[in-house]
């Protein structure tokens, strides 16, 4: 049934959000060099390397690890990146890898294939199970000012409470939270 939510959703979504995702594929190409696309090696499903896109918020010749490892990650982020990251706008590419199946809508955010802390903390936690989400219970609980084994014990919460109803009330809060653009701290 999950899977089929995310297709239908997906699908939707992708249609209604054709134009904007378009408009914002060119703003971000023309207000800086490289593609408008940035696609990242991520820890999927069982620990497998899967290819997800976001549109690129940062410079092209930006090192390639979590923005929060970065010691000045400001420097980095392009004029339009800092709206994209905002309004979350800048993941909105990821409808291709739910439609894909790499990833869900609800589950844990898909760690960096380098954060090797992340990833062993949810194996050992059983995490690791789960297809990665869009949006998850950690997110809703902090997102990114949350430390690692705070995330991963909201992603432990979620692998034992998941249920459709859950996910749902997961996207609900999501939307709240993106709509005030709280938690954002990159």
């Amino acid at each position: 049934m999950k899977r089929a939510f995310d297709l239908l959703l997906g699908l939707c979504a992708t249609v209604l959000l054709a134009v904007p995702i378009i408009l914002i594929g060119l703003l971000v190409r023309l207000g800086s060099a490289g593609p408008p696309l940035y696609w990242s090696d991520r820890v999927g499903k069982d620990n497998k390397i899967f290819r997800m896109p976001k549109f690129r918020t940062m410079r092209s010749d930006t090192p390639a690890v979590a923005t929060h490892l970065l010691q000045h990650p400001h420097i980095y982020v392009t004029p339009i990146g800092r709206f994209l990251r905002n309004s979350s706008l800048d993941e909105l590419p990821q409808l291709w890898s739910i439609l894909k199946g790499d990833m869900s809508f609800v589950g844990p955010r898909p760690a960096l294939f380098n954060q090797v802390d992340l990833i062993t903390l949810r194996t050992q936690y059983g995490v690791h199970q789960l297809v990665p989400g869009l949006t998850g219970w950690a997110q809703v609980s902090g997102r990114d000012e949350l430390p690692i084994p705070q995330k991963v014990e909201r992603d432990f919460e979620y692998l034992k409470r998941r249920s459709f109803g859950f996910d749902l009330y997961i996207l609900w809060l999501t939307a709240i939270k993106v709509l005030r653009r709280e938690g954002v701290s990159h």
